[in-house]
């Protein structure tokens, strides 16, 4: 477990630099660096969020939240809660599937495609308030002065350190192998990561069970 200031002065410390060299901002790139790149690699738990929204009657858009990266899946709910997946699609087939978004063109939508970062384009449009569901992930808030502690920071502090170190010693032109040592080093611990998350998704206690330790009965 680590903290933004415990990053940076091990970051400068492993790199044997100062504040003078590795000014708080420029690290803070490196974090920023560090974090995309990890939840572009590892499908974490922690970077998954789910929201439900109502449609709006003849519109084909649909909002996204303001923490949205990419989309998981969108089901569309009935009143039943019968359950049914949007299929993903480009815009140059929304267009030619359903050229017409007004009320003419509308009906149950069966498609979805990534209109631009704000919005997602369903078609059909709409025919009625429906209810979806949107799994998505999410880019969480990275570590810095104000968010001083995070997922990353108190789950995995060797792969943000080591992502980190690797950044700068690019940054500073560092030894090719102190480089490539660091590279190793982090990929490492990414793949530690991502092991220890597949496991914990396919592992529980009810399928596997539970380590138990007999205890003596006090009664004779």
């Amino acid at each position: 477990m680590t903290d933004y200031s415990d990053l940076l002065s091990n970051v400068r410390d492993y790199t044997e630099t100062t504040s003078d060299v590795l000014t708080d901002s420029i690290i803070n790139q490196f974090i920023i660096s560090t974090e995309d790149k990890l939840r572009r690699t590892v499908d974490l738990t922690y970077y998954r969020r789910y929201d439900t929204a109502t449609l709006t009657i003849n519109n084909s858009f649909l909002p996204l939240p303001g923490d949205w990266e990419a989309t998981r899946y969108i089901q569309l709910i009935d009143g039943s809660d019968n359950r049914t997946f949007l299929i993903q699609k480009d815009i140059s087939f929304m267009n030619e599937f359903a050229p017409n978004r007004t009320s003419t063109g509308a009906g149950t939508p069966k498609y979805y495609a990534v209109y631009d970062d704000n919005t997602h384009m369903l078609a059909p449009t709409p025919n009625a308030a429906l209810t979806v569901e949107l799994a998505y992930t999410y880019k969480p808030p990275v570590l810095s002065s104000t968010t001083t502690s995070n997922w990353v920071s108190q789950n995995a502090p060797n792969v943000l350190l080591y992502g980190c170190v690797l950044e700068a010693l690019g940054y500073l032109k560092g030894p090719a192998d102190m480089i490539q040592y660091y590279d190793k080093m982090y990929n490492q611990s990414v793949t530690a990561l991502a092991t220890y998350e597949m496991g914990r998704d396919r592992r529980d206690e009810f399928r596997d069970g539970v380590i138990r330790i007999p205890l003596e009965s006090r009664n004779p």
